[in-house]
């Protein structure tokens, strides 16, 4: 008596005959659980969903497995998903294959755009440009629509600094802002912000604002202008400035906080940061005077700056205390970070200025702002929108996010 034949063996789960069914149309309520109430009738497996709705129209994937009953059960169900989508006035497609989405590419980065506004033309460039450098672009997501348009495409098969180096010069070009960051947990794990002041947080130069007092605004400005040249450091030009301020009464202090004003969205990025967990400091090549305020008055977890020295109610021209420069703020940066028991991957430091540089490379994610080329190209990221809270969509939060966290309870 001969052996009986061995029956195939099933597929695998990579070879399984699987079914991609798209959906298209108007959105309303129901579509989505009536499509997989359909599907249910032939006991079929999601292996996966993705659903988006653009103005009002829906597109709806689902990938499933085949069902069970061979050519005749996937003619039905078939006939039976198109009989529905007809009834829903839907549009719909099937598409047969086998075995799940292919796997991503290693490499894997978020690129952020920002736009205002984000043209078809920049858009396609920055497309471009990914691909050249054999990445894939996996999925785009709007984060968000105002104040700029921001956009984020899932990109994988190429490495993050090359990717880095490839989109800074388009975006340059392009004139949009375009970070890139590598992808993973990492990303949300940033729980400390440590930003600069003066054109950072705030639209002034506080020492201008003093100087204005004094009467002596040309002079504080031509010495800016020599550090600017490499022919002063930072501490030779911070002693010369002030000593400008010799004499002023102590009053000025409170006329130059009132002066003060913060740059567009700043109180929204720390309000969301706040909420989110974060903690939020500044350091300033400024005066305590200052920073010590906005502290109290933003609900920040740290602050350091320079001292103006105060006399019998009269400043000196001198400053006082250990000196905040570009050093110092990478060197703060680290102090904040051990206080705050958050490693120094997983912050994030944002400035505009050549004495912010140290920091911003120090933190995992340097944010230039506004910033001179020398520090744009430096950095990590850059971003030129004159909005402060436009750094949360390089976390990856979105502006209904934001917008949510910033409700009033």
């Amino acid at each position: 008596m001969s052996a009986s034949p061995i029956p195939p063996a099933a597929p695998s789960g990579e070879d399984a005959p699987t079914l991609l069914v798209k959906i298209f149309g108007k959105d309303r309520p129901g579509i989505t659980a009536g499509l997989f109430d359909t599907l249910a009738a032939f006991a079929v497996d999601v292996i996966d969903i993705e659903q988006i709705v653009t103005r009002g129209r829906i597109t709806l994937c689902a990938l499933v497995t085949a069902p069970a009953g061979g050519p005749s059960a996937e003619g039905n169900l078939r006939a039976t998903v198109h009989s529905w989508a007809e009834s829903m006035h839907l549009q719909t497609e099937i598409i047969s294959g086998r075995g799940d989405n292919r796997p991503r590419g290693t490499g894997r980065s978020h690129v952020t755009v920002l736009g205002h506004p984000l043209t078809a033309e920049s858009t396609a460039a920055i497309a471009a440009c990914i691909t050249g450098t054999g990445g894939n672009i996996d999925r785009i997501f709007r984060l968000a629509k105002y104040p700029v348009t921001a956009v984020e495409f899932a990109v994988s098969g190429t490495g993050t600094e090359e990717l880095r180096t490839a989109l800074a010069t388009e975006s340059a070009a392009l004139g949009v802002d375009v970070a890139v960051v590598a992808a993973g947990l990492q990303r949300r794990a940033q729980r400390l912000v440590v930003m600069d002041v003066d054109s950072t947080l705030i639209q002034d130069e506080v020492i201008e604002l003093f100087a204005a007092h004094a009467g002596c605004e040309a002079q504080v400005a031509e010495v800016t202008a020599r550090a600017m040249r490499g022919e002063l450091d930072f501490e030779q030009s911070l002693h010369e400035r002030v000593a400008l301020l010799a004499g002023l009464d102590e009053g000025v202090v409170d006329k130059v906080r009132a002066e003060v004003r913060l740059t567009p969205g700043a109180r929204t990025l720390i309000k969301t940061l706040k909420k989110l967990g974060f903690q939020v400091g500044v350091v300033s090549g400024g005066f305590t005077q200052v920073t010590d305020d906005l502290r109290e008055r933003l609900g920040l977890d740290f602050a350091s700056a320079n001292t103006l020295e105060i006399v019998d109610g009269k400043l000196t021209g001198r400053v006082t205390g250990e000196i905040v420069d570009r050093a110092g703020k990478a060197r703060l940066l680290r102090r904040f970070a051990a206080e705050a028991g958050v490693p120094l991957a997983q912050t994030v430091a944002i400035g505009d200025g050549a004495n912010d540089l140290d920091m911003l490379n120090a933190a995992g994610l340097g944010v230039a702002f506004n910033a001179k080329p020398v520090v744009r190209e430096a950095a990590h990221t850059a971003v030129n929108v004159p909005f402060l809270d436009t750094v949360l969509y390089l976390l990856g939060v979105t502006r209904e996010e934001v917008e949510a966290a910033n409700t009033h309870e």
